[in-house]
């Protein structure tokens, strides 16, 4: 059974998140909370395996509150943003917080319940769409800027895979791709983040496009 904690301030979007999380035989909402600085203290407290955040909350947003869950030792909550906004800066700010995942509330139902399992199995959830998005919006920030590409020995297979993470490829797919076992796709991941000090494959992406590993064409 994977755990579920639902973060956002509307009361009514959290009845609707309940029943639709509660309608799949292994998904459980064991907490909700109004606000982020709620998620973070009922997160502690009942340890679930996925937080569904909000972003835009009163009092302490959902970005800070990603942040600080994400800092914890692992086995940490994972969080799965949920927003209906999908400005870049929004995108950005959530990946680079730590987030696992990000969906929109526009979403279907089937795309959330297939989220939720996806981030609480180790899998970062970033759409292809987003993470092109992404790429263009840190070329953006960087342009006429100075800045040097950091370099990391990353072997070519890591580089590959870590290219395939900034597609927003699952470990499957990419194993997949690479003809390769997932085990050994999740040791190449674990790798990367160790190479390039990111906490988790989600950052190792916020890491590619921040340095330039990845190109903008």
């Amino acid at each position: 059974m994977i755990t579920v904690l639902l973060a956002d301030d509307d009361v009514l979007v959290r009845q609707g998140l309940r029943v639709l999380v509660e309608s799949a035989d292994d998904l459980t909402v064991v907490a909700e909370a109004a606000d982020g600085g709620q998620a973070v203290e009922l997160a502690a407290a009942t340890r679930p395996d996925v937080v569904v955040m909000d972003v835009r909350m009163p009092g302490r947003d959902g970005i800070d509150a990603t942040r600080e869950i994400s800092s914890w030792e692992s086995p940490r909550p994972r969080v799965l943003v949920l927003t209906t906004f999908d400005l870049d800066e929004i995108v950005h700010d959530a990946l680079e917080a730590g987030a696992d995942g990000f969906l929109l509330k526009r979403s279907t139902p089937d795309e959330l319940i297939a989220g939720i399992r996806t981030v609480a199995a180790g899998d970062a959830l970033i759409s292809a769409t987003l993470t092109r998005r992404l790429l263009g919006y840190v070329a953006a920030k960087k342009s006429g800027a100075a800045g040097s590409q950091l370099v990391v020995p990353l072997t070519d297979r890591e580089a590959e895979v870590l290219r395939y993470l900034t597609e927003g490829l699952s470990n499957a797919e990419i194993a997949e791709k690479l003809v390769i076992g997932h085990e050994t796709v999740k040791t190449h991941v674990k790798r990367i983040c160790m190479k390039t000090g990111a906490r988790d494959r989600t950052q190792a992406v916020v890491w590619a496009f921040q340095t330039g590993f990845v190109g903008t064409t």
